[in-house]
């Protein structure tokens, strides 16, 4: 089991969270994520990892979008932008891409949520394991992590 799993699940439980735990194969993309959880794509929240000038921030969209880097660039007045590297999300948070929470919080990243993931009633997402998802209304994501929202995809 992950530690980050347990991190998450801890945090969930210590602000009464309500949510579900998922287990299924293994699923590297979005699409994979949605088909096997047998939700929509656009109730998945990706969460990207992204240099913004000096410092490294989260990103948290619908996973039927990608991340529209020049608008987030100027919504946050950041000169300079670029995805982290496998490398770089591996060591912050010791996980591979696309198995990451969007708590960019058990990181100590600040999270920036696409205005849009909203619309969703209930979110899905990979819990630090590319087997393991969680399944929580927007509400109770937002209410425990309280991201900044913005437009930041496209």
């Amino acid at each position: 089991m992950s530690a980050v799993f347990d991190r998450l699940s801890e945090l969930l439980r210590q602000n009464d969270a309500r949510f579900d735990v998922m287990r299924h194969e293994p699923v590297f993309t979005s699409e994979e994520a949605a088909q096997a959880r047998g939700t929509s794509l656009a109730s998945g929240a990706k969460a990207l990892i992204c240099k913004l000038d000096d410092g490294f921030v989260m990103f948290v969209l619908p996973a039927d979008r990608r991340l529209d880097s020049k608008s987030a660039r100027k919504q946050l007045k950041a000169r300079s932008m670029r995805f982290a590297s496998h490398e770089e999300v591996l060591d912050m948070t010791g996980l591979k891409p696309g198995s990451i929470p969007p708590f960019g919080s058990l990181f100590e990243l600040k999270t920036y949520c696409d205005e849009r993931l909203c619309d969703q009633s209930v979110i899905n997402f990979n819990a630090g394991d590319h087997a393991i998802s969680i399944s929580i209304s927007y509400a109770e994501f937002q209410r425990v992590e309280q991201p900044e929202t913005g437009v930041f995809a496209e």
